[in-house]
């Protein structure tokens, strides 16, 4: 089993980060379109934020184990991860205000099938383009 895990350990640590980003990400959505009644939109945004922020620290330490430390290589780095979360923010803001404000889908399983395509698109980023 160890062997396993020490072959796939970026994997299993990314998926491990992601889904706590994923709940982060949760977490202040329901906070924000719940709990003080934000469109959907809007809390996908604010969520957001929370979640970029959590997860480049997460990624660079523990997923990718960047070794990246002057001030110029994180700002790269950072600059880097923040382009890659926009993209994949911007795919996830439009659905949601396509498929729940204005087409009535269920807006927990939709941001449930968000974060998927997220997860995927963003660790594709990190490991070809941003920690390389």
């Amino acid at each position: 089993m160890r062997a396993l895990y020490e072959k796939h350990r970026q994997v299993v640590l990314y998926i491990i980060f992601g889904g706590a980003t994923t709940a982060v990400n949760f977490i202040f959505y329901v906070a924000a379109s719940f709990g003080l009644g934000l469109d959907a939109w809007l809390s996908t945004a604010v969520a957001w934020v929370f979640a970029v922020i959590f997860a480049f620290a997460t990624n660079k330490i523990y997923v990718f184990e960047s070794k990246v430390r002057s001030k110029g290589g994180v700002a790269k780095e950072f600059s880097l991860f923040i382009g890659a979360r926009i993209a994949s923010g911007v795919i996830n803001a439009v659905l949601m205000y396509v498929f729940v404000d204005r087409l009535s889908f269920n807006e927990l399983l939709l941001f449930a099938l968000c974060q998927i395509f997220v997860i995927v698109f963003n660790y594709v980023a990190s490991k070809w383009f941003i920690f390389k």
